[in-house]
C-alpha cells in the first residue's frame, strides 16, 4: 500500500538535503528501516483484518495513517537547497535558523550565497554590488521564467544532456530491475511452494490459499528486510554506493540459483529469504544513490522519472512470477530474474561517479 503514494520519492530527496554527507547513508537505512515496519504492519493487519471483516475496512484502516500525515505538512520545513536555487535567500536562513536553534547550535557567520554553474553572457552590465553578490537576483529571475515556461521538457532535456545521459539511462534500467525483482522475489515467496506441489503430482495449478495465508507468508518474507538493511547499513558508508549496490544484487542471484530446481520448501523458504534481504539492502541504497547524483534543480523530477520506469518493472513481473510458474515452467522465471538482475548489477558497475562523502550539488 505504501508504494502507492505518489510523492514518495520527493519526501526521499527532501529527507537527504537535510542529511550530511559523511553519514546520509546510515541515515537513509535507518529512514527506510521505516519502510519495513510498515510493510510488517500492513501485512499483520491485513491478516487480522481479512478474516474478521473485508477488503473494504482494511482500504480505511490501512488510509488512516495518511489523513493523519496531513498536518504535519504545514510544521515541514522547505528544503534550504531549493530554496536557495528559487533565489529565496531570506527563507533558506529562516529554515537553517530553525534547525541551529532545534540542534541548540550557532549558525556559521556571513551571507548565505548558492553556487550554481550558468551562462551569464547575457549580462552586460554589472554594477560592483551586483557582481559581489553569487547569487545574483537577475540571473534567476530569468532561469526561472524559462523553467516555468518550459517545465517538464527543460527538466527532461537537462536530466538527458552530455553530463547526465550515462547515469539518467543507467539509473532507469536499474530502477526497473529492483522493481522487477522485489516484486517476484515477492510473488515468488507466496507461489512456488504451491507450484512444486502441483507441478510434481502434473495437477493443473490452481490457487487454494487462503488470504490469510497468503499475508501470513507476506508477513514472514517481510521480516528478511530487517537484516538486508542491517547489512546495508553496514556497507554503505564503508565501501560506497555503486560496490554495496552491485556486491548484493550478485548476491541475490546468487540465492535465487539453486531454485532453478525444485527445492523442499525449508530450502526454498531460506534461499527467498536471503533473496528478498539482498534486494532490500540494493533497492534502499539506490533510493540513497539516485538523489545524490542528480542537482536540486533536477533531483525529484529525475528520481520521480526513475521511479515510474520502475513500477514498469513492477507491473511486468507477474507476468514472469505468476504466469511462467504456473506453466510449470520454474527454471526459465527464476532464469529471467537471474539475467535482470546480472544486468543491473554490471549496470551498477557502469555508473559514472562514487557520491560516497561527496556533498550534493
Amino acid at each position: 500500500m505504501e508504494e502507492r503514494v505518489g510523492s514518495g520519492h520527493v519526501f526521499t530527496s527532501w529527507f537527504l538535503e537535510f542529511v550530511p554527507a559523511g553519514n546520509r547513508g546510515t541515515w537513509m537505512v535507518i529512514f527506510s528501516f521505516f519502510w519495513t515496519i510498515g510493510t510488517v504492519l500492513e501485512a499483520s493487519l491485513a491478516w487480522a483484518v481479512l478474516s474478521a471483516l473485508s477488503w473494504r475496512w482494511l482500504l480505511a484502516l490501512t488510509a488512516l495513517p495518511c489523513f493523519l500525515l496531513l498536518p504535519f505538512f504545514r510544521i515541514t520545513p522547505e528544503s534550504p537547497r531549493y530554496l536557495c536555487a528559487q533565489n529565496r535567500m531570506t527563507d533558506a536562513r529562516l529554515v537553517l535558523e530553525r534547525i541551529a536553534i532545534a540542534n541548540q547550535a550557532a549558525l556559521p557567520l556571513g551571507v548565505l550565497t548558492y553556487h550554481q554553474e550558468t551562462k551569464t553572457d547575457y549580462i552586460t552590465h554589472v554594477s560592483e554590488d551586483e557582481h559581489l553578490i553569487p547569487v545574483r537576483e537577475k540571473e534567476h529571475t530569468v532561469r526561472n521564467a524559462i523553467r516555468s515556461k518550459s517545465g517538464a521538457i527543460a527538466a527532461l532535456r537537462e536530466l538527458l544532456s552530455h553530463n547526465l545521459l550515462r547515469s539518467t539511462l543507467l539509473l532507469w534500467f536499474v530502477y526497473y530491475a529492483c522493481s522487477f525483482a522485489y516484486y517476484g522475489i515477492a510473488l515468488l515467496s507466496s507461489q512456488l511452494s504451491d507450484v512444486n506441489r502441483s507441478c510434481k503430482s502434473g495437477l493443473i495449478f490452481e490457487v487454494h490459499q487462503n488470504d490469510g495465508n497468503l499475508y501470513k507468508d507476506t508477513f514472514i518474507t517481510s521480516l528478511a528486510e530487517i537484516p538486508g538493511l542491517i547489512l546495508s547499513a553496514l556497507l554503505v558508508d564503508r565501501f560506497g554506493r555503486k560496490a554495496t549496490m552491485w556486491s548484493l544484487m550478485f548476491a541475490c542471484c546468487a540465492f535465487l540459483g539453486p531454485l532453478v530446481l525444485h527445492q523442499n520448501e525449508l530450502l526454498t523458504t531460506t534461499l527467498l529469504f536471503g533473496a528478498r534481504a539482498c534486494g532490500t539492502g540494493t533497492t534502499t541504497i539506490l533510493c540513497l544513490y539516485a538523489p545524490e547524483v542528480y542537482p536540486t534543480s533536477v533531483r525529484s523530477t529525475g528520481v520521480g522519472i526513475a521511479t515510474a520506469i520502475g513500477k514498469i518493472g513492477g507491473v511486468i513481473c507477474p507476468l514472469v512470477a505468476v504466469g511462467m510458474l504456473r506453466n510449470c515452467h520454474q527454471m526459465e522465471a527464476v532464469l529471467v530474474f537471474e539475467l535482470v538482475l546480472f544486468l543491473a548489477g554490471v549496470a551498477c558497475i557502469l555508473f559514472p561517479v562514487e557520491t560516497k562523502g561527496r556533498e550534493m550539488d
